[in-house]
């Protein structure tokens, strides 16, 4: 059938919707529509149509896989899976949006493989430091999170509970069931992989936890201790990789050395910021940021906080209450003006390293 017949749709998917461009014969112009990703929903967008023979789609290649190129080829549509590097693409375009993806993926080189079987989808410390051991598993445990979700993905089995990797999210893994033996074997191997991988970490950090009495790092991790979303591990990073805390003159110089000032282009009489700069170690800057996101929450002292400030000094607890304050404020007022929580959670997180240097200083 010529081409000038055909409805072409130009998909852009994802793991919950669908855009869908569809261009008519004659026209210039697609009309663009949004579909949830599910069966359903995808064979009723097909079913607006008369003459299935009469349709073209094509999508480009990403991690959910072939799942709807297998649906759209069961209902007698012809489809093509594109290669991301085949999608035409101005040198200047600088603008990504679901709506223009869909638009611009047209019918040209197909992506490899979309007629495989389904079987055959198959320390935070940067440094030195004690704090590295767990940052590697960290990063190992998230590889291994991440093949596991694209695997389920790839066959269509999205999670659509909320958060990942809850009791809840991983009750729903358990009870997936593959009939096909080289997928069910690649599933146990990465959910194998993930539990030895949790294993390793727990036993990294009981490891670590008898080093965070030992000089030289003992003093500051306790210390740090009386801090809001610093237990002892997040504490170790910094006092393993700093060490000596005096070399900063200023609270801005730690925060430089963290990587967590905005990067800066001036020329001329133009200052442009962006970005932090995001400079080593990166232990320390992940560290201080997962202990910022303690601060989205009202600042108050419950139980295990309280534990870990016995015996603290007066000035100590004081500098931490306030940085419970100051740092809440913040995120608050950020999000307000539409900030996403991400964005505002690393924007403060400059709050608690100033706060940390002011007490390994003092």
């Amino acid at each position: 059938m010529a081409s000038a017949e055909l409805i072409h749709l130009g998909m852009d998917t994802s793991m919950n919707t669908i855009v869908v461009g569809v261009l008519r014969p004659g026209e210039e112009i697609p009309v663009v529509a949004r579909v949830v990703n599910d069966e359903e929903s995808v064979r009723r967008l097909i079913g607006r149509f008369g003459d299935r023979r009469m349709l073209s789609a094509c999508y480009e290649a990403g991690p959910g896989g072939f799942e709807l190129y297998r649906l759209l080829s069961s209902m007698g549509v012809a489809c093509e899976v594109v290669a991301p590097s085949s999608v035409p693409k101005g040198s200047s375009d600088r603008v990504k949006t679901d709506k223009r993806d869909a638009i611009g993926v047209g019918p040209v080189a197909p992506g490899w493989g979309a007629d495989r079987g389904p079987g055959a989808d198959t320390g935070a410390g940067g440094g030195a430091g004690p704090g590295s051991g767990p940052g590697d598993v960290l990063d190992d445990r998230k590889r291994m999170q991440q093949r596991l979700n694209a695997v389920l993905m790839r066959h269509g089995r999205i999670w659509r509970g909320g958060s990942t990797w809850t009791p809840a999210h991983r009750a729903w893994i358990g009870r997936q069931v593959f009939d096909e033996p080289a997928l069910k074997g690649v599933v146990a191997t990465y959910r194998g992989g993930l539990a030895a991988r949790e294993a390793e970490l727990a036993a990294v950090e009981a490891e670590l936890v008898r080093w965070a009495a030992w000089p030289p790092s003992a003093t500051a991790v306790a210390r740090l201790g009386a801090f809001r979303g610093i237990a002892q591990l997040t504490g170790m990073t910094p006092a393993a990789e700093v060490v000596d805390w005096r070399r900063f003159a200023t609270a801005r110089a730690f925060m430089g050395f963290c990587g967590l000032i905005p990067s800066e282009y001036s020329s001329g009489g133009r200052d442009r910021r962006g970005q932090i700069t995001k400079a080593a170690p990166v232990g320390v800057r992940t560290a201080l940021i997962e202990a910022a996101w303690a601060y989205q929450h009202r600042p108050g002292t419950g139980v295990t906080l309280s534990r870990r400030q016995a015996g603290a000094s007066a000035q100590t607890l004081a500098r931490s209450w306030t940085a419970q304050q100051r740092p809440h404020a913040k995120y608050q007022k950020m999000t307000r003006r539409g900030k996403p929580p991400g964005v505002a959670v690393v924007a403060l997180a400059r709050e608690p390293a100033g706060f940390v240097w002011a007490e390994t200083t003092s």
